[in-house]
């Protein structure tokens, strides 16, 4: 896969899960700049912004400020992050559920005591992503849809939260489908048949992972990835 196989259209440059990886996260928007080298382009941000890693709020202020500049242009998805700390703000038990999955180095990193503490916009923000966006040749996910479902999936938990029986086997559910949430711990993207995982463990010491796709072929043309260190 390399630039050769990329038609003249606008590329779409797709972002995996980021958890707090904040100085990961601005070397590859930078390397994104310099491979579209000026050229019109599009970012969507599969989900999972937060959580495990060291700042959150970095990677939040990034984000949610590129979107609220051009939202025609920045897609950000919903990932089951993201909705295990809304759900925090509801019930003790969801609180205790989400610190226990990285919760608390999301806390950590505004200098807040309890979810509840959490900028306002920054709640609102999250509470109003999407769970899925679509162009003509792709779905994108942040975890992916059940097989023989309604295409595509209506079920929000599903698009949050599947991996069995969506990772199992090859689903055509009639455009590629982009995704994460399935950590690669080896730090090389998954490709598949009929869908492409970007979750390269960047969290666990793998790396940040972009799938650089054309407008005309499903599938990624290449991909661009940064690693600490």
């Amino acid at each position: 896969m390399d630039d050769g196989a990329m038609d003249s259209g606008p590329l779409t440059y797709a972002i995996g899960d980021v958890h707090g990886c904040a100085a990961l996260l601005d070397a590859l928007l930078k390397r994104i700049d310099d491979h579209a080298g000026g050229r019109a382009h599009r970012l969507v941000f599969l989900g999972d912004y937060i959580d495990r890693g060291p700042d959150s709020a970095a990677v939040i202020r990034t984000v949610s400020r590129l979107n609220w500049a051009e939202p025609e242009r920045v897609v950000c998805l919903m990932g089951n992050h993201e909705r295990m700390l809304l759900d925090a703000l509801q019930t003790p038990q969801a609180a205790e559920h989400w610190l226990y999955n990285g919760g608390e180095a999301t806390l950590a990193a505004f200098g807040a005591r309890e979810v509840g503490d959490l900028p306002r916009d920054t709640l609102d923000w999250l509470e109003g992503l999407p769970t899925l966006h679509e162009d003509e040749a792709r779905w994108y996910v942040h975890a992916g849809f059940r097989p023989g479902a309604e295409i595509p999936d209506p079920d929000d938990h599903n698009r949050l939260w599947i991996r069995e029986p969506f990772l199992d086997g090859d689903h055509d559910f009639g455009r590629h489908v982009v995704h994460g949430h399935s950590p690669q711990r080896n730090g090389r993207p998954e490709i598949r048949r009929f869908r492409t995982n970007l979750d390269t463990a960047a969290v666990y010491g793998g790396a940040l992972t972009a799938g650089v796709f054309s407008d005309t072929q499903g599938p990624p043309v290449k991909f661009l990835q940064v690693r600490a260190g």
